[in-house]
């Protein structure tokens, strides 16, 4: 097989050495598979996505506090690009959620080598790929309904994620000053009002009172907790 005819593959874990154990192993892959890029965190993975489009993206399910599973439909949005998930819980309502957000593949983190480069495979020919010890459940979980979807889950979508986490510290400080927020936030109070302008706008309210209440009947309130991962600004 030819570079040309590698499958492309993006990983993205938060955790160095699990990401670095995922590189060698599809080294060991080539000419097979091709790591194209990898990423800590999910903002920079569907920057990655959008830029190098994969064949397979590999991630996992929890990014140091965020669920990646939110951020499926950004992730596959260029129709080309196939999910797999790597999930070291059996959280099943999560992991069902994925499936129906368009992952192709779940695989437990303690899956061996073989089966994780067999499932990459598998998910780029477009099969469903599942534990087995994960199915059974999962099949119960995916034959339920799903919830009507919120319907105001394109204005929510268009927030960063950086406006996710200030909208989380907003209703966690229930009433705090902006200098407050701020600080937790590791940014100046001019950054902080430049942001809520862009939230404001984005979700359609007028002030800090609105955003509580639209962030607490939408769930925002933990979308993004815990909130200061670092000093992101």
């Amino acid at each position: 097989m030819s570079s040309q005819d590698a499958i492309r593959v993006i990983l993205v874990d938060d955790h160095k050495t699990m990401l670095w154990g995922l590189e060698k192993l599809l080294a060991g892959a080539q000419p097979a598979m091709e790591v194209v890029g990898t990423a800590s965190d999910i903002g920079s993975a569907v920057a990655l996505v959008n830029a190098l489009v994969p064949d397979v993206v590999v991630l996992d399910v929890d990014l140091g506090g965020v669920c990646s599973v939110d951020f499926l439909p950004a992730l596959l949005a260029n129709g080309a690009t196939r999910a797999m998930m790597l999930s070291g819980s059996r959280d099943q309502e999560v992991l069902s959620r994925a499936v129906r957000s368009g992952a192709r593949g779940v695989m437990g983190k303690e899956a061996s080598a073989e089966q994780v480069i067999d499932t990459i495979a598998r998910v780029h020919r477009g099969e469903l790929c599942l534990d087995q010890d994960l199915l059974g459940s999962m099949l119960g979980a995916l034959s339920r309904p799903a919830p009507p979807p919120d319907p105001e889950a394109p204005r929510i979508a268009t927030l960063t994620l950086k406006e996710r986490k200030i909208v989380a510290m907003m209703v966690e400080g229930n009433g705090a000053l902006n200098k407050a927020i701020a600080q937790r936030a590791f940014i100046s109070e001019q950054t902080l009002r430049n942001h809520l302008t862009s939230i404001y706008s984005k979700l359609g309210v007028a002030n800090r009172l609105e955003l509580y209440v639209y962030a607490t009947r939408h769930g925002l309130a933990d979308a993004a907790s815990p909130v200061a991962q670092g000093k992101a600004g």
